[in-house]
Parts: structure tokens; C-alpha cells; sequence
């Protein structure tokens, strides 16, 4: 392992997964670590997404988030496929360059169809699972999330995606609309996020569906986090995961969109934090 620079809060170490580096970040000790999986927005890095979170959880326990390949500051290799097999296999990876056996699992969006892959294909290495506006069900895909997999980098185009995120445009300012912009606009970022997602977008939604009857099977226990005005993830989605998963429970919170973790960030802290320590 190495520590890259810090001027940059979004770089943090990084680690040989497989062929390629992994940049994440790693604070806190003691439980069982728990791994955050980013959503698939244009310019979305682990920081990004979990910057308000990260912190907080760590108080209690070790909390890891990656940058998955395809996005943020981990290698992105030439002629790289996209697909759940691999970024499966660079989290599988991953946990095992850090030594870690057993994790519990907090995917957003994206990262909840990921996390839900990992409880069907990998179930003695995950404990817990918590799932926020995630993927990994069958569902029309929403104008919302077709707009944002559909990115073209402008300011404008940046503003208008993350406005799809929240409920309070207010949380969509110009200073996190600059930063998410600027991530797009990387050498190389808009090329590899431009071919993760091609239209029909549609295919990509199916890509990271998993089997029903699979979802049905896992036996972890699941905490389902959903914004009931979500305009990315319709909020039926989190429903039919919680008609699948035996052991789950489901919290949907008012006024709030598909960031959970930044539009009710103090509630989503105690919510998941709670359900990490039973």
C-alpha cells in the first residue's frame, strides 16, 4: 500500500487490486469494517459521495470506501469491460489486499446493486448489508437516471444532474456543482463513463438486475434506506428488495431525493450506524 498525495481530499491510498491500483480512503478501527460502494454519477468519487459520512460512522467503527474502476482516481486500464462481474471481482480483491474477511456492505445506487451481487456470489465474506436508492432490481428506467448516465460535461448539464438528486436544490450549490464538474472534465474520465452506460440505458439497469430468486435466498440481515421524492431509483424499487430479503427492514424518509446520505445525513448516520452495532 501507498499514501498518494493529500492535497486532494478525494485521493487517498491506494492498493494493487488484481491489474490495476484501487485509491480509497480508511478511518476509524474496531468492528467489522465496514465498506461504502459509490452510485454511478458523472464526476462521483467514494469522497464525494461519503465525505459527510465517512467521518461520522468512524467514530464507532472502521470505515473503508473505494473508488470503483471506471470512476474516480483508481486505474482506469485500456479496453477495461464494465460489468457487475467486474467490479465484483476488484472488491473481492480488494478485501483481500487489506486482509479483510468479512465485511459489512453500504452501497449507494450503483453500489447497492454491487453490494447485493456480493451477498448472492460472495456471502461468507459479507455480514450486513446496507442498501440506499439502490439498484439491482428490475424497474423502467426513470428520466432521472437517464439524464445522468446520459452526461455531456458542461456546468449547466453538472447543475442539472445533481438537481436531480435532491429534493432541497439548495444541497445542489454552485461549489459541489464545481467539484463534481471538474472531476468529469479528467483526462480520459468522460471517455471510460461515456462507455459504462450507452444507450439504450436501459441495458444498463438490466445489466445490474440480479435474479429474484437470488435476492430471495440471501439470508443477511439488510437495512433498505430509500427518499420517498427519489427521481433516479423509483422508491418501488427498495419495496420489492424488501418483499424479497427475509431478513431485512426498510426506512424511507420525507422530503428527500436519492442522496439519503447527504439530504438527512445526521438521520442516515444514526440509522445505518445503529444497524451496523446490533
Amino acid at each position: 500500500m501507498e499514501t498518494q498525495m493529500a492535497s486532494n481530499p478525494e485521493i487517498g491510498k491506494s492498493v494493487m487490486t488484481g491489474t490495476f491500483k484501487t485509491n480509497y480512503h480508511d478511518y476509524g478501527s474496531g468492528g467489522t469494517p465496514a465498506v461504502f460502494v459509490h452510485g454511478s454519477g458523472p464526476g462521483v468519487t467514494a469522497w464525494a459521495n461519503w465525505r459527510l459520512v465517512l467521518p461520522k460512522i468512524a467514530a464507532s467503527r472502521r470505515v473503508i470506501a473505494p473508488d470503483m474502476v471506471g470512476f474516480g482516481y483508481t486505474d482506469r486500464p485500456e479496453g477495461i469491460q464494465f460489468n457487475m462481474d467486474v467490479w465484483g471481482k476488484q472488491l473481492i480483491d480488494f478485501m483481500d489486499a487489506l486482509k479483510l474477511d468479512v465485511i459489512d456492505i453500504v452501497g449507494n445506487s450503483f453500489g447497492g446493486g454491487l453490494a447485493l451481487y456480493m451477498a448472492i456470489h460472495h456471502p461468507g465474506r459479507i455480514r450486513k448489508l446496507v442498501l440506499m436508492g439502490s439498484m439491482g432490481t428490475e424497474f423502467k428506467i426513470t428520466a432521472g437516471l437517464d439524464n445522468v448516465w446520459g452526461y455531456q460535461p458542461s456546468f449547466d448539464n453538472m447543475k442539472s444532474a445533481i438537481n436531480s438528486f435532491v429534493v432541497n436544490k439548495a444541497l445542489a450549490g454552485d461549489d459541489m456543482v464545481k467539484m463534481r464538474y471538474e472531476a468529469s472534465i479528467r483526462p480520459g474520465y468522460q471517455e471510460s463513463f461515456g462507455r459504462m452506460f450507452p444507450a439504450p440505458r436501459q441495458h444498463s439497469v438490466d445489466m445490474m438486475a440480479s435474479p429474484y430468486g437470488d435476492i430471495a435466498d440471501i439470508a443477511h440481515d439488510t437495512l433498505i434506506i430509500h427518499g420517498r421524492e427519489d427521481q433516479v431509483i423509483p422508491p418501488e424499487a427498495s419495496l420489492v428488495l424488501f418483499s424479497l430479503i427475509p431478513n431485512a427492514q426498510l426506512h424511507m424518509f420525507g422530503k428527500c431525493g436519492h442522496w439519503t446520505q447527504i439530504e438527512q445525513n445526521d438521520r442516515f448516520v444514526k440509522v445505518v450506524d445503529r444497524f451496523l452495532s446490533e
